[in-house]
């Protein structure tokens, strides 16, 4: 039966035939009610009196119909209309993944932004218990804007349960003449029943099993293959012989003869090869994990694309690496640069690519329900007390929380600058969770008083909002480490985490606490946290009242260290001063608790920027991240310290898993930006740092660099009205104070660099001015004497 153009179908009204295959027709529409184009799916006539048909439609309909999600497709509407049965869904203009194929081989690039997509429309309908089972090119659609849709949920698994196999191939994508395309030839309702089509079925549809989600992901991991090789993963002449092929059969190496003509990265192999594994517990065992890999894959590609070797770059290295990238190392490659830049030498840059590996963590699936939770984000704890004042507290407890998860290493936890974000925002759980790619979400609440410490905390599972499980613990304020790490047992218990005996141990040994300690300490890391000269100082008096309270208290000492590295870091004091009295704290908290990841970290950020101990610093830097794999700024650091040594392939990986880990990262977003700038990739970035000032239009270490880069490229008007905003956001910050006075002489004017210089001068009788800072404005003034003259100086600080 062919529709004409003009027949109405209810208030549909039929304009074009846009394809048919042998369980549908598919017409271009106008919907005459809400006045848009749709299409409309209507079975063929020889079909219409055919029961098992029509609950094919209707099934199909009501599975897309429960989903809601940019890559699956929507349906707006089921019914008949005298003896013709149909199904109203968008309209999509564009083409089939099979047409794309037969057009051109896809770049592995794309190829692999096309996969995430379908793996994240995947992950969405699994979620609501919805299984495809007849993924293949042609219910892939790619849009003319790029979107891309799965289509064609004929065959599909409703709420866990069997349903009766149909045969037939058509389908509402498919691509009319495809005759080579094997279809399953039942109609059959026994169990048993073989469903899907032969070349893209799993081992378990083959035997007519019980099939779930990670049926999907072989069929989708086929489909990668051909994607990638442009051939069929189990190619065979009949449909007996591919079933033994996929039942008994590897398919042939990507990279081998005549296969994957195009160069495939290793990682991308590892992931086709995951997919097609035959026993459904050795694949990947969710389309989440599926999609992160795959996105890794690209982040990585990206990072070694932008960080290709490039020429020397004789920019101005500064301070401000808000990574932690301390101030002796800082010091070292700008008096490199800066000498190099005078006399004119062709010093080469660095040459390493940063390429790196993402590991996806795997972890058993949860007790409650169906929902494997595998990472996590603690999203900032709501202050009940009713007092604005305890915010510290409420905060405190949330970054605990995630030190102590941190420390599990099947599971990955978002850092607590990324988290942070959050805090007072209100968005949906699952747009929070795909912000963050995790899993779930830790929510709750805190209320302090004098005798008692009440947390409650609730488990929700990202992709539905659907919480699995909370309760209420009370403590007193003494017994709050205690309370805070058997929050974390009972998450790791729930979602069942297997913990190794050191994290059990860990997890189980939270000594008590003086209850005025530890409020100091909170306080301490609440204005650690602000970044800021005026912060640090408060931070280093609210450590040293801490441990003044209790001498033994081995977090205030870890975070006096980091305190002191990091104000010497943005030389808001003398390194001189500030890198010994770090190293002293350090020691000591290690000596009260070797176990402590951030007193690792801490140590290592002064042997490698203070003491040029690099040996001992990366054993240090190892040794955090083993204690804490989910504490992303010793990744960070640690890839600093790796690109920094021309280790780029090793830093990139401890970078991307610190992107993991932060993804909102000012700091992460900053230092590839910076990166670039000293790769002279001036372009990019510029591009890389404009997308970190959309995540913070204040945040100055970003406006900084953005303006120092401008300067490089010559666009001066430009650098100085971005280095004059940040003067002026950082209360006149004197590196600040000093690129701007370059900038201004590179622009010709003179006097006002001059009026700076003064400015700076007059600042150092008062407090710290690193000679540095003149020594930039003098190079800018082209005083090439004077310059060396303070960048003698700065070696000697």
């Amino acid at each position: 039966m062919t529709l004409a153009r003009g027949t109405h179908l209810a208030s549909y009204e039929i304009l074009a035939p846009l394809g048919a295959g042998g369980m549908g027709e598919v017409y271009r529409a106008r919907d005459t009610r809400l006045g848009r184009e749709v299409a409309v799916k209507v079975l063929p006539e020889r079909l219409a009196d055919d029961p098992a048909a029509q609950a094919r439609l209707e099934r199909e309909a009501k599975a897309v119909a429960a989903l809601s999600h940019p890559n699956l497709l929507a349906i707006h509407d089921v019914g008949t209309d005298r003896g013709v049965y149909f199904a109203v869904m968008e309209l999509l203009e564009g083409e089939t993944l099979r047409s794309r194929m037969l057009r051109s081989a896809l770049p592995w690039r794309k190829t692999v932004q096309i996969a995430a997509a379908v793996a994240d429309g995947m992950a969405a309908a699994h979620a609501k218990g919805i299984i495809h089972r007849d993924l293949k090119p042609e219910n892939i659609f790619i849009t003319t804007d790029g979107v891309v849709k799965i289509l064609d949920f004929g065959l599909a698994k409703l709420g866990g349960m069997t349903t009766p196999a149909e045969g037939g191939r058509g389908h509402a994508g498919d691509v009319p003449g495809d005759d080579d395309a094997i279809p399953t030839q039942t109609l059959d309702t026994q169990p048993g029943t073989v469903m899907g089509t032969v070349h893209y079925m799993s081992p378990e549809q083959v035997r007519g099993g019980r099939v779930d989600a990670r049926s999907d992901i072989f069929s989708f991991g086929a489909v990668l293959y051909e994607m990638v090789t442009g051939q069929r993963a189990f190619a065979r002449p009949t449909a007996p012989e591919i079933m033994t092929a996929i039942l008994r059969e590897e398919p042939p190496e990507m990279g081998g003869t005549g296969v994957s003509p195009v160069s495939v990265p290793p990682e991308l192999r590892r992931i086709i090869g995951h997919c097609l594994e035959k026993n459904p517990e050795d694949r990947f065992q969710s389309a989440r994990d599926l999609a992160f890999d795959l996105r890794a894959v690209l982040a990585q590609a990206e990072a070694a694309r932008l960080l290709e070797p490039q020429a020397p770059a004789w920019g101005l290295p500064t301070r401000r690496w808000r990574s932690g990238l301390g101030w002796l190392a800082a010091s070292v490659v700008a008096l490199a640069v800066i000498a190099g830049a005078l006399l004119a030498l062709n010093v080469s840059g660095w040459r390493d690519k940063l390429l790196g590996r993402s590991t996806s963590i795997r972890a058993p699936s949860a007790s409650a329900g169906s929902a494997r939770i595998e990472s996590l984000a603690v999203l900032p704890l709501e202050n009940l007390s009713g007092d604005p004042a305890q915010e510290y507290f409420a905060d405190g407890m949330t970054e605990a929380l995630i030190s102590d998860l941190g420390q599990i290493r099947a599971l990955r936890v978002i850092s607590r600058h990324s988290a942070m974000r959050y805090k007072g925002v209100r968005k949906p759980t699952p747009q929070i969770a795909r912000e963050l790619n995790v899993d779930a979400v830790l929510e709750g609440s805190v209320q302090r008083s004098p005798e008692r410490v009440l947390i409650r905390v609730a488990l929700v599972y990202g992709a539905t909002d659907r919480q699995l499980w909370s309760t209420t613990y009370a403590k007193e304020p003494r017994d709050v480490l205690a309370l805070q790490s058997e929050v974390a047992r009972a998450v790791a218990q729930e979602i069942q985490v297997q913990l190794t005996p050191q994290e059990q141990t860990r997890l189980a040994t939270a000594p008590p606490v003086n209850p005025e300690a530890y409020e100091l300490y909170l306080r301490g890391r609440y204005y650690w946290n602000k970044r800021t000269a005026e912060g640090f100082k408060k931070a280093i008096e609210y450590f040293q009242q801490a441990i003044e309270k209790d001498p033994g208290y081995t977090l205030a000492y870890s975070g006096l260290a980091d305190t002191y590295s990091m104000a010497a870091n943005w030389w808001v004091l003398p390194p001189a001063d500030a890198y010994p009295k770090a190293r002293a704290a350090a020691y000591k908290a290690l000596e009260l608790n070797d176990m402590l990841a951030e007193a690792h970290a801490s140590l290592a950020g002064v042997m490698w920027t203070y003491e040029h101990n690099w040996s001992g610093a990366e054993a240090e830097y190892r040794k955090a991240i083993e204690l804490n794999p989910s504490y992303a700024m010793a990744h960070l650091w640690y890839a600093l310290m790796l690109v920094s040594s021309s280790r780029g392939e090793e830093g990139l990986a401890e970078m991307a898993r610190a992107r993991q880990l932060d993804p909102l990262s000012l700091a992460v977003n900053m230092n590839l930006g910076w990166i670039l700038y000293v790769q002279r990739r001036y372009d990019q970035a510029i591009a890389e740092l404009r997308k970190t000032l959309d995540l913070d239009p204040h945040f100055e270490g970003a406006g900084f660099w953005l303006g120092v880069v401008y300067g490089q490229k010559g666009m001066h008007q430009e650098a100085i009205a971005e280095l004059e905003k940040v003067v002026d956001q950082s209360k006149r910050a004197p590196d600040y104070v000093a690129y701007l006075a370059h900038a201004y002489a590179l622009a010709g004017r003179d006097s006002e660099a001059r009026e700076l210089l003064r400015a700076l001068d007059q600042l150092s009788e008062q407090e710290y001015v690193p000679a540095y800072c003149t020594a930039v404005v003098y190079l800018g003034l082209g005083e090439t004497d004077r310059a060396f003259e303070f960048l003698e100086k700065a070696y000697e600080e």
